[in-house]
């Protein structure tokens, strides 16, 4: 069969990878893609933001199946636009995607239906801030109420900082662009596990665990990213954690389906594992990034039953079976990144990368023949090993041979679980 992913990044460059590797597939076709998709799939130029645009390639390249990599074609109701000309597709509809284009959304549904998160309050201005602070202890956090790329999260260790950053976030300072509303949280503290399901609307079924490491700089410090590295691994979380964290999935697909807003496609679910209990940071409607670079190693299960199980209503009867072990990405950023970056920089090495690791391209455009940088993530460096500890070694060795003008990557992906087992 002919499939169509829709998105540019390294998420879709492993998704393509993964449905490549199908018996299934016959073609597929990526809008926009990018330089490194570019040696998988026939890549089409789109505006991702743009439903009509990207309503204009389905027509032309008629897939039998469409699979939204990203967020924003999500939040602009593609899934909608696409149903309603009859094209099977996979993800969420605007109305369900909600739960990760509206963190107050999210936050408020968690509340309806019992999910356990941080508590939080809703405000639409800065003086609304400032009288919901007083419930809360000096430490907080504020979010952005929307799609932020991974950047509209603030740690704030007193109110005053927070203060600042709704400031910011409402001014447009932080984002480029001025919010309606932001969300004040308790700021809980334990590490952080991506829990991720494909749900069908009536059942969840659990795909994989991974641990992103959002911040930008080694030992989890400085600002948030879209995410430095992930891996999944086998101990990860325990069976019964595993169990538990998808019954808030079937919790999540109960509560939409009951609200007339069913849920399909993947949920992403962060966790903050605390001492209390594990307790939901965050929704996402869609595979993670960088987490999908790590998962896709492990999947043995083919990528294409998985989205038609989902499509046609199937899931209940899925089995998602991984590899035994772990894996592992790590990410090679622009310099400047989260902040400014310059973009254009030749990638030299990809041609001595080691064979079994996989470079998923994040951020690269093709040039005058040449791949060179064209975002703040620029490659995702991913390979598999018996244990976290082997992938680990596979994916920095490969980053050895690669090089960029300003190249930056976090060299401690993985210490938490490495430090358990040392």
């Amino acid at each position: 069969m002919k499939i169509l992913v829709i998105g540019g990044g390294g998420r879709e460059h492993a998704l393509v990878w993964a449905l490549r590797r199908s018996a299934r597939v016959r073609e597929v076709v990526c809008a926009p893609g990018n330089g490194g998709i570019a040696a998988l799939a026939r890549c089409v130029p789109v505006d991702v933001a743009n439903v009509a645009a990207m309503l204009a390639v389905v027509a032309a390249e008629a897939p039998a199946l469409v699979a939204i990599g990203p967020e924003v074609p999500l939040a602009a109701g593609v899934v909608d636009a696409l149903k309603e000309c009859g094209v099977r597709v996979f993800g969420p509809t605007k109305a369900a995607a909600q739960l990760e284009t509206s963190k107050g959304f999210a936050k408020e549904f968690m509340r309806r239906w019992g999910i356990p998160t941080a508590a939080h309050a809703v405000c639409a201005s800065v003086e609304e801030v400032r009288m919901a602070l007083g419930r809360f202890a000096p430490s907080v956090v504020v979010k952005a109420d929307g799609l932020a790329a991974g950047k509209g999260v603030v740690l704030c260790g007193t109110h005053e900082d927070a203060v600042a950053a709704a400031r910011e976030m409402f001014s447009g300072a932080l984002l480029g662009v001025g919010v309606e509303s932001v969300v004040i949280e308790e700021m809980l503290a334990g590490p952080e596990v991506s829990f991720f399901a494909i749900c069908d609307g009536t059942t969840a079924v659990a795909l994989a665990a991974a641990q992103d490491h959002k911040r930008v700089g080694e030992g989890d410090t400085g600002p948030n990213t879209g995410g430095m590295g992930a891996y999944s691994a086998d101990d990860l979380i325990s069976g019964e954690t595993s169990a538990w964290m998808l019954g808030v999935a079937q919790k999540v697909v109960d509560g939409m389906k009951a609200e007339g807003t069913p849920f399909s496609g993947v949920l992403f679910a962060g966790f903050m594992m605390t001492a209390d209990g594990p307790r939901v940071l965050e929704f996402n409607t869609r595979f993670g990034d960088p987490e999908t670079e790590a998962i896709v190693l492990r999947l043995e299960t083919d990528l294409v039953d998985i989205l038609e199980a989902t499509v046609e209503g199937r899931v209940g009867a899925l089995e998602v079976k991984l590899r035994r072990g772990a894996s592992a990405c790590v990410i090679a950023a622009s310099a400047g990144y989260p902040g400014k970056y310059v973009g254009g920089k030749p990638i030299s090495g990809l041609d001595r990368v080691p064979k079994g690791v996989e470079v998923f391209h994040a951020g690269t455009i093709v040039k005058d023949g040449e791949i060179v940088t064209s975002g703040g993530r620029v490659l995702a460096v991913t390979a598999a090993g018996a244990n976290l500890a082997e992938a680990l070694r596979k994916a920095y060795g490969a980053l050895e041979a690669i090089s960029f003008e300003g190249m930056q990557y976090r060299r401690d992906i993985g210490w938490r679980a490495l430090e358990r087992t040392a």
